[in-house]
């Protein structure tokens, strides 16, 4: 059977140093529910976000097809000559690339996002402890099965120390 162990804490500082402690001892970390974003986190669980280098090829993407479509429409497809100007004068094609670029990079970074986390309409929420809605800082630890009731003792006391209002087993 697997369990659960949560430590709820109610200060930002001492989830950090505990999180730090908790990765000294090798002890792998499943999730950190906060109330916001902390970038520490992020460095000690030491995740790297991949939506950055999606969003740049997503940018590129709306940039290439909107450089291609203003081209095609304004140069092959259907030119018009007034005043003497170049078909392809790049600077009038500046401001729709530059538009279409970050609305593309927008647009495929949310829908990423929502596919990634599994986000749709009618998910029931997974909320392991309601406090994380709120206020509380939660560190979830699944244990292993080779794990010994002694190791799991270990981390409960080690989550205490480290200013843990509370540690819940689920």
């Amino acid at each position: 059977m697997k369990t659960s162990i949560l430590g709820i804490f109610e200060e930002e500082d001492s989830l950090i140093s505990a999180l730090k402690k908790i990765r000294d001892k090798n002890i792998e970390i499943t999730e950190v529910f906060t109330p916001y974003p902390i970038h520490e986190v992020f460095k000690i669980m030491k995740r790297k976000s991949k939506l950055q280098t999606a969003a740049f090829f997503y940018a590129l993407y709306g940039l290439v097809v909107s450089y291609g479509y203003v081209y095609y429409t304004s140069v092959i497809s259907y030119p018009l000559t007034y005043g003497g100007k170049p078909y392809h004068a790049i600077p009038s094609f500046i401001i729709i690339c530059f538009v279409t670029t970050i609305c593309s990079a927008i647009f495929f970074s949310v829908v990423t996002f929502f596919i990634r986390a599994r986000l749709y309409p009618g998910k029931k929420p997974n909320i392991v402890d309601l406090r994380i809605t709120d206020n509380a800082f939660v560190i979830l630890i699944n244990t292993q099965p080779e794990m010994t009731l002694s190791d799991i003792k270990t981390i409960n006391s080690l989550l205490m120390k480290n200013g843990a209002v509370e540690v819940i087993e689920k």
